[in-house]
């Protein structure tokens, strides 16, 4: 799907800076959205060059400012990322991943996978999620939860309410059967992220409304969902997360009762 221009000059992409892009090389990418990762970021980048993932798809980080020095442009190279956009805007991860997207979208890219820089996902996955796409599957969805999954050190509370809130409500709103629907390790097609009736490039996409969002509009407008089994991983002890316990986790649940509401549907496309 091509995108007109007068379509692309009503996106609403935060603003951002382009230290290094080496160009496209693929025809897929993986956008890795960060924000202080430390140490996490290059233990993944480096299990990422030890699987030859940039042999099949370009590695694009998409940072939301990070203040840590974990993204030194020479480490970054030498684990064969081609790009790094830094935000500069207000906003967290939906921002982020409005960068990456329209980035991508931009460079020509007929598909886009996303995994958090926290190294808790396995992306050895990636290259199935690929197929998946060049299969003609517009949106794969990570399961931990799937058979042949794995969840280790999932934080009790977390699973509670991925499994018995999160992704019921979403499966009985969008009329697809999700399992892990929090996760933001899945993949997109870009005739997906291209359609006006999904219109992702809108400035109240700023936390997370976007992944809530896209679980319940894409399966109601017919595109192809699949989840595949992933493992994900949480170290024993401190968790690496964006998501405070209460004051987080109840933010997550009001984008939840929106997004199923379609209250994030572009209001003239309904």
């Amino acid at each position: 799907m091509t995108v007109t221009s007068e379509y692309r000059k009503s996106w609403q992409i935060p603003t951002f800076e382009l230290p290094f892009w080496m160009g496209r090389k693929h025809e897929y990418c993986v956008i890795i959205p960060v924000i202080n990762e430390g140490i996490r970021i290059k233990k993944l980048l480096t299990r990422m060059t030890a699987l030859k993932i940039h042999n099949n798809v370009d590695i694009i980080i998409v940072d939301g400012g990070s203040k840590d020095g974990s993204l030194e442009l020479s480490m970054l190279q030498r684990l064969n990322v081609r790009g790094i956009l830094i935000k500069t805007a207000y906003g967290k991860l939906s921002s982020q991943l409005r960068c990456g997207y329209s980035f991508a979208l931009d460079q020509g890219y007929k598909g886009i996978v996303t995994i958090d820089g926290n190294n808790k996902d396995d992306p050895e996955t990636i290259p199935v999620f690929i197929d998946a796409l060049k299969n003609g599957t517009d949106f794969v969805q990570a399961s931990r939860f799937l058979w042949g999954g794995i969840a280790e050190n999932t934080p009790k509370s977390r699973d509670f309410a991925i499994r018995f809130i999160h992704a019921p409500m979403l499966s009985f709103a969008s009329g697809f059967k999700w399992t892990d629907t929090t996760q933001g390790f899945r993949a997109y097609s870009s005739k997906m992220l291209l359609d006006p009736k999904i219109a992702p490039f809108r400035n109240e996409f700023m936390t997370y409304e976007l992944l809530a969002y896209l679980s319940y509009r894409a399966p109601k407008l017919g595109f192809r969902c699949i989840e595949l089994p992933s493992s994900r991983r949480y170290p024993k002890g401190d968790v690496p997360t964006k998501i405070s316990v209460i004051k987080g986790n109840a933010k997550v649940l009001i984008v939840l009762f929106k997004a199923c509401l379609g209250f994030y549907n572009p209001k003239d496309k309904i």
